[in-house]
Order: C-alpha cells, then sequence, then structure tokens
C-alpha cells in the first residue's frame, strides 16, 4: 500500500514538473503570427511545425494538389476555332487551346490569341461534350477573351487574389496540351510581375512566373493555388524549341477578373487611366536620387490637366507603392492601374526629395473623365468594320449635339472604302435621329439595301455624309 502511494505521489510530481517546464520554454519562444498577404511566419527559427498544425500557419498547402486537382480538371475545358471547314492555321479540331469556366451557366475565359482569327468556336467539357461558343468579348491589351456555352450547373474555379501569392509557392497549371486532355503540372511561383514583351509593347504585362509545365494546348487554362482558387490564366513560355524549358508565364488572377467583369458587366473594359510616363528604376536613378533600393518607378512625365496632376505628382517623384501593394517596376504599376477603372481613387506612395509623402488620384478615363466607355464590337459594326461608341457627358456637353462616336475603322471594309475617318460623329441613319449605339444597332439590324449617314467632325466644319449598300 504504502509503495504504491509513493508511486501516484512520484507520478504527479513528474507531472506538475512536465507543465512547469512546458510553460518556461514556451514563454521564451513564442510564434508570432501576422496575417500579411495570407502569409503566416513563425519568428523563432528553431520552432517546427508539423503536417496538421503547419497548415495553419501558411496560404498553401504544401504536397496536397488532390484537392486542388479535384476541383479544377472539371471547371478546365478544351478549345478549337474553325476558319470556314478548315482548322485554323497553328492548330486543330483538339489542340487550339485551353479555357477556365468562371461561372455555373456557361462563362469561359481564356486567351484572345487562342481563339483569334476564328469564325467558329468549338468548347469540348471534360465530360466530352461539345458546345458552340459565343464570343462574348475580348481585350487585345491583356489577351483575354471571355466566352459562353449554353450548359447550366457548370462545375466553375473561383477567383483568388493574385496580389497574396508568394513567390516560393506551390501552385498547378490544368489544361489540354498536345491533345492531353486533363492534364495537371504542378510547380512553384517562380517570380512575379514579368514583362517578357509578349505582346509586343502594345499590351499590359506583369506575368507571374512558374516552373509548372505548359506546352502549346495550355494557354488559356488554368494557374491554380493549393485553396484550389483560380490565381492565373496560363499564356506564354519562354522557349527556343517551342515547348517548355522551363519558364511558364500566366496573366494574374487580379487582371483577369477585373477584365472579365468589365465585359460582362459594361460590353468593354474600362480603363483607367493616371497621365504618367514611367520609368524603371537605374543604378544611375537610385544612386541620383538617394535611393535606399531599385524598387519603384520614376516619373518622367506628367501630362497636363491629368488625374496625376491634379493630384500634386510631379516630374521626379519615385512611386513606391499604390495602397499596400509594393511597386517594384513598371510591370507592377501597370497592373495596378489595370485592375481599376475611371473613378476609382488610388493612394499612391512616393519619396519626393529623399520624405516619403502619398497622394490620393482618382483615374479617369482616356476622355480625362471619370465616366465608363463602352466600345462597341457587335458582329454588325465588325461586318461593316467599325468600332463606334456613345458620346459620353462632358463630349454632349461640349458638341451641344448627340450622336455615336466613330472609334476605329478597319481597312478594306465596307465603311473604309467610304473615306470615313475615326472620329467622325453619326447624327443619322436614313434620315432617323441616332442618340446611342442600341439606336444605330437597331437600324442596321432592319436595314436593306443602300444605307444613308450623316454627321459631323469635332475638328472640322460642316456636315460630312458617306453611304454605302447593305
Amino acid at each position: 500500500m504504502q509503495s504504491t502511494i509513493s508511486t501516484f505521489i512520484i507520478c504527479i510530481l513528474t507531472s506538475i514538473i512536465t507543465i512547469l517546464g512546458y510553460h518556461a520554454f514556451m514563454s521564451n519562444h513564442q510564434a508570432e503570427v501576422s496575417a500579411d498577404n495570407y502569409s503566416y511566419a513563425v519568428s523563432n527559427n528553431d520552432l517546427n511545425l508539423g503536417g496538421n498544425l503547419r497548415e495553419h500557419f501558411y496560404s498553401a498547402k504544401p504536397n496536397d494538389f488532390i484537392n486542388s486537382a479535384k476541383s479544377s480538371i472539371p471547371a478546365v475545358v478544351s478549345i478549337s476555332t474553325t476558319s470556314g471547314n478548315k482548322p485554323k492555321r497553328g492548330g486543330n479540331s483538339n489542340t487550339s487551346g485551353s479555357g477556365v469556366m468562371i461561372s455555373s451557366n456557361g462563362h469561359i475565359v481564356t486567351n484572345l490569341h487562342v481563339i483569334e482569327g476564328g469564325n467558329k468556336i468549338k468548347v469540348m467539357d471534360n465530360d466530352g461534350t461539345e458546345y458552340v461558343a459565343k464570343l462574348i468579348g475580348s481585350d487585345k491589351s491583356t489577351d483575354i477573351a471571355v466566352l459562353k456555352i449554353e450548359k447550366s450547373n457548370a462545375p466553375y474555379l473561383i477567383f483568388g487574389n493574385s496580389d497574396s501569392i508568394q513567390v516560393g509557392e506551390w501552385v498547378l497549371a490544368v489544361g489540354n496540351p498536345f491533345k492531353l486532355n486533363s492534364t495537371v503540372t504542378a510547380g512553384i511561383v517562380s517570380a512575379k510581375g514579368r514583362d517578357i514583351d509578349f505582346l509586343s509593347r502594345q499590351g499590359i504585362e506583369s506575368f507571374i512566373q512558374t516552373d509548372a509545365a505548359i506546352n502549346p494546348g495550355n494557354s488559356g487554362g488554368a494557374l491554380v493555388n493549393t485553396n484550389q482558387e483560380l490565381i492565373g490564366i496560363n499564356t506564354a513560355i519562354l522557349s527556343s524549341s517551342g515547348k517548355y524549358e522551363g519558364f511558364s508565364f500566366a496573366i494574374p488572377s487580379n487582371i483577369v477578373q477585373k477584365i472579365t467583369n468589365d465585359i460582362l458587366t459594361y460590353g468593354a473594359v474600362q480603363r483607367g487611366w493616371i497621365g504618367l510616363n514611367i520609368l524603371d528604376i537605374d543604378p544611375a536613378t537610385q544612386d541620383r536620387l538617394n535611393l535606399s533600393n531599385s524598387n519603384g518607378v520614376l516619373i518622367h512625365l506628367v501630362e497636363k490637366e491629368s488625374a496625376a496632376a491634379d493630384a500634386g505628382l510631379r516630374k521626379e517623384d519615385v512611386i513606391t507603392h499604390i495602397e499596400q501593394i509594393g511597386i517594384l517596376s513598371t510591370a507592377t504599376f501597370n497592373e495596378q492601374i489595370a485592375i481599376r477603372r475611371p473613378g476609382d481613387q488610388a493612394i499612391i506612395h512616393y519619396i519626393r526629395d529623399g520624405r516619403a509623402q502619398q497622394a490620393t488620384v482618382t483615374l479617369r478615363n482616356q476622355l480625362n473623365s471619370t465616366d465608363f466607355i463602352a466600345v462597341r464590337k457587335d458582329a454588325e459594326f465588325a461586318d461593316l468594320g467599325m468600332e463606334v461608341r456613345d458620346l459620353d457627358q462632358i463630349e454632349e456637353a461640349r458638341l451641344g449635339r448627340n450622336g455615336v462616336y466613330v472609334v476605329s475603322i478597319s481597312h478594306g471594309t465596307k465603311i473604309a472604302n467610304t473615306n470615313m475617318e475615326p472620329g467622325y460623329i453619326i447624327e443619322t441613319f436614313n434620315g432617323n435621329p441616332i442618340n446611342s449605339v442600341d439606336q444605330l444597332l437597331s437600324q442596321l439590324k432592319s436595314a436593306k439595301g443602300n444605307v444613308f449617314l450623316e454627321g459631323f467632325y469635332e475638328k472640322y466644319p460642316g456636315q460630312f455624309p458617306y453611304a454605302f449598300a447593305m
């Protein structure tokens, strides 16, 4: 009996000593956690986290690709285009590219270069069912196109926040390379904000670089994180052979989501304009301005009466952040402007004469107003060879007249053959007043035979008539 009591007392004392020792250890080894950009950091190098606990301290789950693959594969489709009865050059009925379902009712996002030049767009889902897709809209400057198929209860992916992804984070590329449908490859984010001149200096480039294998046919497919979120659209590779050599590039999801929402909501991309000409920080500039590093962009020119000028920004200011996002280069600056619309406000952090300052900028459109401008590219206008838009409120007030503005004219088309020039404002169609693009479209759809347009150019006096046959 005495032996049993002694053993019991020893066990209690041992437990108490263990608990006290544990608390003493933890008080000197506190794990500090921050929620900056969805990533969590443990401050003590000597504190290791095991598998299940580790999941709570990081945005991505290392080596856990199964759930992301399961949710992504059904949402990624194969896209092919044909011109007439022949497959599009550079592709055949199954190898043009990929697309990603982004809604349950059949909206798909892909690269513009996947479907450009094709008259008929075919989509095949993961079940092997084929659909004829309708092009809802596109944006050449970001290489994005939005399609629609007649499908209900479609599997789709949710957009993630591409600003929050970290270099070194695991990602999956899902697509249809070399006729191999539903192919999943894994890699890490190798870099962010890459400008590879893929769009020949005519677009917005701030690519996510990854070493997940991407090959011809992957274009337009999904880049997914391990939280099953769409964080990019796979777009390009750097290769001397035309096949994967270790470098792949994706359009960040924040840009994709903004462009897609604009197309679906407004019928055209609403581009924010700030009125700056910027340069990357080179070593000479860093030394001249006594900067601690080469991050940021240098303001080379501020356009008169622009959003930037009104906010007080000047030449030689160095922009370091937009809101809380660090600006590393012109690519990341352009990305942050690209995800905003006219009328949006952005807090610009900058350095002037060695002092950190900030300004609030209200972005504008290309006409230097905050109105949304919808450039219409309906099939009827495309067939004639022109793009048009409504006049905005400032133009209507300045001109004192209504009409439809001709944005662009394609060479060799019916409109081009009339000698009409961009900037023409259509006032009447066969004598009927035209106050909006919708009115013009309605007249076009019902017109037969000869069409007579009358209107004017803002910079030239008088009326200008043009005629063509439907």
